[in-house]
């Protein structure tokens, strides 16, 4: 399989932005996609630039994302902790400057993405494809136009990336992805991308998932569950994953307070409505919402819900959940 012919045009509209007294850094909001393609542009970039640092804007909780970074040796440096002052170039992949205020805080060299465009054309270089399942996809296409061959790691990392945000290619996969994923199996240590998959959970989950199993709700097909406060919002993915494994469950609706909002994550069988584009239309007008058609989020500010629910009330607040996906509220629990 060949790469593609403008994947070597691309890489050298790239290349022509740096030299070698350069001091680059690449700022990710740390996920599988975000990490696997910072370590490909910081290998091609080697040797290229005088030094290349990793930036992450999150703190990382996701058991899974943590055996990533520990098991594929990633450095990476929290936003807080760098000056600005001492870099030149800014990258930032798999994200957006408008994605969180504070990716808004530098003048981006370069934006290699695979979400919708939003990037100005003032950034002197953008590579966004939002067709693509994943941007270490498109990664994967300048590391093979650099002829490149990735080590171990790396691969193990564009692997587990392609993966994770294709769903095992059941939602926005293209025969682009198909064909990196392909030349990634060649040279990924797959024993290690299962263990990074399957570490998944921390013990400090179970009295939600407790929780979640005592008091979910079910109408029609669809689980629901209110978790109250949570420390991080990862238990709400895990446990909405975790009831769609279930015969019979067509949507899991699993929502929690974290911090000043009320976090909904919605995950369905996809062979029905829209998930991303039901929760845009219900709750966009409140704060932000939106996704894949099987996968989907919103988060609303506490304050905005005043007047509509009294969050206090997990009773209450659970049936206005419900009443936004029912015609009818129905309560039936463990049926």
């Amino acid at each position: 399989m060949r790469c593609p012919v403008n994947a070597y045009e691309r890489l050298n509209r790239f290349f022509d932005l740096f030299a070698a007294s350069d001091h680059v850094i690449i700022v990710i909001n740390a996920d599988p996609d975000s990490i696997a393609s910072a370590m490909a542009v910081k290998r091609i970039l080697w040797r290229r630039v005088n030094n290349v640092t990793i930036s992450k804007i999150n703190i990382i909780t996701r058991p899974d994302n943590m055996a990533m970074i520990r098991l594929l040796d990633v450095p990476l440096v929290h936003v807080s902790k760098i000056d600005p002052k001492d870099y030149n170039k800014f990258i930032i992949v798999d994200s957006q400057p408008h994605h969180h205020e504070l990716f808004s805080a530098y003048n981006y060299t370069a934006v290699i993405d695979h979400h919708e465009d939003a990037v100005s054309n003032q950034i002197p270089y953008k590579d966004v494809r939002p067709e693509y399942g994943a941007t270490a996809s498109i990664m994967t296409e300048y590391l093979r136009a650099a002829k490149i061959k990735p080590s171990g790691r790396l691969a193990t990392g564009l692997y587990y990336a392609i993966k994770t945000d294709t769903a095992n290619f059941e939602r926005n996969t293209t025969p682009e992805d198909m064909q990196a994923f392909h030349y990634l199996f060649k040279h990924a240590n797959i024993h290690l991308a299962r263990k990074i998959e399957q570490v998944d959970l921390r013990l400090d989950f179970l009295d939600e998932f407790k929780k979640a199993i005592n008091n979910y709700v079910l109408s029609r097909n669809k689980i629901y569950v209110y978790l109250g406060k949570v420390k991080n919002t990862d238990i709400c993915v895990l446990i909405a994953d975790f009831f769609m494994r279930f015969n019979l469950v067509t949507w899991s609706v699993v929502s929690g307070i974290y911090e000043n909002k009320l976090v909904i994550v919605v995950r369905n069988d996809g062979s029905h409505k829209d998930a991303g584009k039901l929760l845009t239309r219900k709750f966009n007008m409140l704060g932000s919402a939106g996704g894949h058609k099987s996968m989907a989020r919103a988060e609303i500010l506490t304050e905005k819900l005043k007047g509509l629910v009294d969050i206090k009330n997990e009773k209450q607040l659970m049936k206005w959940i419900v009443s936004q996906f029912e015609n009818k509220y129905k309560h039936a629990k463990h049926t």
